[in-house]
């Protein structure tokens, strides 16, 4: 198993993340995660649409909640031509429980807790905490990754602006 460390800390501690580093160019691995009604799903799927995956350590998290709310009301001015897909390792029903209560059920979220497959295939496993590292991928409509960023501080929030403009060049 890879493991790179130096590309993340948690509050200025260093962790270790598991998985080969993705690369713009890169095919996007397609894995397996596990949607709100506990339905396999294929990443393979969206193949056809602009998709940003959103990878958080858990929804119940300011941050990771923050990161969610305005990728998802950013995805509004796209008119469904861009897909948002939130991924963590939290439990489906924990995800379903939390885009309800924060209003947001048209948003997507899938969750990794079965193996940890995308953590492993992204390479954001982090192996101390057997959560996922915050990272955004913004993958064309061909499966090819076009934009990478991992978070160096996983207690900050992305470069949103970054992210959307790298998805909207694809549009």
């Amino acid at each position: 198993m890879d493991e790179r460390t130096g590309v993340v800390t948690s509050r200025g501690n260093p962790l270790t993340l598991l998985g080969v580093e993705l690369k713009v160019g890169d095919t996007a691995p397609d894995v397996e995660v596990i949607a709100n009604d506990m339905s396999p799903v294929s990443l393979s799927s969206f193949k056809g649409k602009v998709c940003i995956l959103s990878a958080v350590m858990s929804l119940d998290t300011s941050v990771c909640a923050t990161e969610t709310r305005k990728f998802n009301e950013s995805a509004e001015e796209f008119d469904g031509r861009l897909e948002i897909l939130t991924i963590s390792m939290d439990l489906p029903f924990a995800q379903k429980r939390w885009c309800g209560a924060a209003g947001l059920e048209n948003a997507r979220t899938l969750s990794d807790y079965r193996g940890a497959k995308f953590g492993h295939a992204y390479g954001i496993l982090i192996k101390e905490l057997y959560l996922l590292a915050r990272a955004v991928f913004v993958v064309d409509k061909e499966g090819i990754v076009r934009y990478v960023q991992v978070v160096p501080e996983v207690t900050d929030e992305p470069d949103y602006n970054a992210v959307i403009e790298a998805a909207r060049k694809l549009l």
